[in-house]
């Protein structure tokens, strides 16, 4: 059986980063950490964009040096659209969950009351490892 994709959001990268997850959690994103982390375009801009002492960002961007980052297409922004059209959802939270849903992988968020609702979106809270799908 093949072993799921995954795609992090902002949230589950600074709480990994910041080792604010349940051990579970922390064992499950060094899981996949330690493959090529895949993160969103959104991500990059909402983590980097962070005021973090040096040393902290220096972690940080070491992070998004060893990442996948998957950048806007055109099915992304035509699918960003119709979640924010179905879904009433803040747009970078659309277009995270319009990555996932196009490159077919199942996003890392602790924010389930943002993305639960979304058909087609698969999404796990590393906080409580329950998986969910729309």
């Amino acid at each position: 059986m093949e072993h799921p994709q995954y795609l992090i959001d902002t949230n589950a990268v600074i709480d990994y980063l910041g080792e604010k997850l349940p051990v579970k959690g922390m064992d499950f994103m060094n899981g996949i950490i330690d493959n090529v982390p895949n993160i969103s375009v959104i991500t990059k801009i909402e983590v980097l964009g962070f005021n973090a002492p040096d040393k902290h960002y220096k972690l940080l961007t070491n992070f998004m040096s060893d990442a996948t980052i998957f950048d806007l297409t055109s099915n992304i922004v035509d699918i960003s659209i119709d979640i924010r059209k179905n879904y009433k959802t803040k747009l970078p939270d659309a277009i995270i969950a319009a990555t996932a849903i196009v490159y077919e992988l199942v996003l890392v968020s602790r924010n389930a009351s943002d993305f639960r609702n979304i058909k087609g979106l698969k999404f796990i809270d590393p906080h409580s490892l329950q998986e969910v799908k729309s």
